[in-house]
């Protein structure tokens, strides 16, 4: 790295630690950084400062918010009685982007992964029970993901919360329309018969 000033290799490190991002993308950032106007590159860095000192996750749903609530749980419209568990807030995003539910979510922050060393207890699930304690839930849709950490989480969860007089459900699996069945692999077959619909 002698042929690079010490700045540049510590941006370029820096890049480097970005989940996805090898040396030769770090590389391409940081001169792209050293290419854009200094105004340019100085925003980059007042943004990446502000989404540090000023991005929590919210006190009810665990979004990502800017003030003590996230703007889906201080939306007066938003279905207070459904509640849609997910993992990350990227999920989230995913499903707001959809624009068919007006429910409220519950970001887990993870999911219980084992080998990974993740159990329940480094999980938002407490938030969640004393959530649904208060009542005021009647339905939890499980969004996990579809892998075994995923669905592992979704029935840990539906176990723990049986106590509750809540519905718990979860996203319809299967079959994507435009796709064909023989190149369809074998666990969304299996999602797809098992979660059939009345024709």
């Amino acid at each position: 790295m002698s042929q690079v000033t010490q700045s540049v290799a510590r941006v370029i490190d820096q890049f480097g630690k970005l989940p996805g991002i090898g040396r030769k993308s770090a590389e391409r950032l940081a001169y792209h950084i050293l290419r854009v106007n200094k105004a340019d590159a100085l925003a980059l860095a007042d943004a990446i400062r502000d989404v540090r000192e000023n991005v929590r996750y919210c006190k009810a749903c665990y979004n990502l918010a800017e003030d003590e609530l996230c703007t889906l749980c201080s939306d007066p419209k938003r279905d207070a009685s459904q509640l849609c568990i997910v993992e990350q807030p990227r999920d989230l995003m995913a499903l707001e982007q959809a624009g068919v539910y007006r429910g409220l979510y519950h970001v887990l922050l993870g999911r219980i992964a084992p080998l990974d060393g993740i159990g329940p207890d480094q999980l938002t699930i407490d938030g969640l029970v004393a959530r649904v304690r208060t009542g005021n839930v009647r339905e939890i849709i499980m969004a996990t993901n579809p892998t075994v950490e995923g669905d592992g989480t979704a029935l840990y969860i539906t176990n723990l919360l049986a106590e509750f007089p809540v519905q718990v459900t979860r996203l319809a699996r299967g079959i994507t329309t435009g796709s064909i069945l023989e190149y369809t692999n074998r666990e969304v077959l299996a999602d797809a018969l098992a979660g059939r619909q009345k024709f």
